[in-house]
């Protein structure tokens, strides 16, 4: 079985790595006649594509600049980031293996049978986030008599911004994408024109405490799907650094495991392949890794310039508050 972890000891560029890695896949797939293997092939031709970050990237952001400047404008005492990012290899390599793991799993659980190699297909054709953008808000202290007060207003804000964020991205060439009810939004605080979009991960409340609204826009010139991810800065400490992140982590392999118990090795060979993949990227250690610009101490003190583990930064922004930059007495 050809995996990833074969080639990032090699010293290569992430380019190189991606383009052995892809061209041996290859070759796999036609000897064996393996079909999920031929999309997992333009799967990682279209990650390289937007790791080598074409021009159409560089528009893109520039319009969801204009974003950045309309809430400056009407929010100046509201301090927020904007940022955006490319997924990284490893990410999108797990995350590919993950929708593999995660269909045939529940398709057995409903069935009692393994899906087709079409309707698979159908579904890995569904990634929309390779692109992410992100806007994180923060309400200063300083306007509010309580915390409780200070994160009702700061949530309301959250809300109005992502009411008016469709439209506005709409007239610059942007196509809201329905959310075909995952996730749809139960907040009063969201208008009904625009709940259809939205994966309301706030007033939906998860075991991890993630809460965050997603949307996925299709960029009409140039061709591609991204996602805008809106949260508080409370929201997203939890999700990056808090518990969304560690103890999701620990439940996520708990749960990857019991999927690996219900379906004995050897049942289904696209399921034994993509669960080998993902295990093996989990497990990876990333001091270990040789590849050309990266380099880590150890899986917490990372420096990854190249898009290999951490992805690749499109649009860094930030905004301060009024009172933050000292402009009022």
């Amino acid at each position: 079985m050809i995996t990833l972890n074969d080639y990032l000891y090699s010293g290569d560029t992430i380019f190189r790595i991606l383009q052995k890695y892809t061209t041996d896949l290859r070759k796999d797939a036609k000897k064996h006649r393996n079909e999920i293997d031929m999309m997992h092939c333009n799967f990682l031709v279209q990650i390289r594509e937007l790791l080598e970050h074409n021009d159409f990237l560089t528009a893109q952001s520039r319009k969801i600049t204009e974003f950045y400047k309309y809430m400056a404008k009407e929010y100046p005492y509201l301090a927020f980031t904007f940022k955006g990012r490319i997924k990284s290899l490893i990410r999108a390599e797990q995350k590919f293996n993950s929708y593999v793991v995660e269909y045939i799993y529940h398709y057995y659980e409903e069935h009692g049978t393994y899906p087709s190699a079409s309707q698979l297909k159908t579904r890995l054709s569904c990634f929309r986030d390779l692109i992410a953008y992100r806007i994180v808000i923060c309400m200063p202290k300083c306007h509010y008599n309580s915390e409780e007060e200070r994160t009702e207003a700061e949530l309301k804000c959250l809300y109005e911004i992502a009411n008016v964020l469709p439209d506005f991205l709409e007239e610059r060439g942007f196509t809201a994408e329905p959310a075909h009810g995952v996730q749809e939004s139960i907040s009063p605080l969201m208008d009904e024109s625009v709940r259809p979009y939205y994966r309301d991960y706030i007033s939906h409340h998860s075991e991890d405490q993630y809460q965050s609204l997603h949307i996925t826009f299709y960029d009409n010139s140039s061709r591609s799907y991204m996602e805008v991810q809106l949260r508080t800065k409370t929201m997203d400490d939890v999700a990056e650094i808090g518990a969304a992140n560690h103890l999701g982590y620990e439940k996520k392999q708990e749960k990857e495991r019991s999927k690996r118990d219900a379906i004995p090795e050897g049942k289904n060979r696209y399921f034994d392949e993509a669960y080998e993949r993902g295990k093996r990227l989990t497990g990876l250690d990333l001091s270990g890794l040789d590849v050309n610009m990266f380099a880590a101490i150890d899986n917490h003190l990372i420096n990854d310039g190249c898009g290999l583990y951490r992805g690749r930064l499109i649009l860094p922004y930030e905004h301060l508050s009024r009172f933050q930059n000292d402009l009022i007495d």
